[in-house]
């Protein structure tokens, strides 16, 4: 599988940054209330929209988790396919995590609908940010 991937590892980056930076700045989930609002948030609107209603902590929480570990982890995936090494450390223990927004969006979008609140529909910026964590991982597997 290493030699079958080699070639591609560096294309698979790069489909991951162009799909991390759609993924944060495109709306990730539409959420129709009453047939006559919607809501079209993206991962950007939703860390700033908690900072500015002072829930700081969340907003810092939610930007780190979602934004500044996900940019790391894409980066030492650079370095370390371009030198040849598996990605070691805590991004390593981060990629365990790499899927738990897009599940909780997921989640979120089920909620939604079976509360009969509102219906919640998944929009292109949860799947470029899905896109963005398995072209990650693909691209990491196998390496030294």
């Amino acid at each position: 599988m290493k030699a079958v991937l080699k070639p591609f590892r560096p294309f698979l980056l790069l489909v991951a940054a162009i799909s991390f930076g759609l993924g944060i700045s495109l709306p990730l989930i539409r959420f129709e209330k009453l047939y006559f609002f919607s809501e079209t948030p993206s991962l950007i609107e939703v860390i700033a929209s908690l900072w500015q209603d002072n829930e700081l902590m969340l907003a810092v929480l939610v930007a780190a988790f979602s934004v500044l570990f996900p940019v790391c982890k894409l980066a030492v995936s650079f370095q370390a396919v371009l030198k040849g090494k598996k990605p070691g450390g805590w991004t390593a223990n981060l990629a365990k995590w790499s899927m738990v927004d897009v599940l909780l969006v997921a989640i979120l979008i089920f909620a939604a609908k079976t509360s009969g609140f509102a219906n919640a529909f998944s929009q292109p910026g949860l799947w470029f940010y899905a896109l963005s964590t398995i072209s990650v991982a693909v691209a990491s597997a196998g390496l030294r």
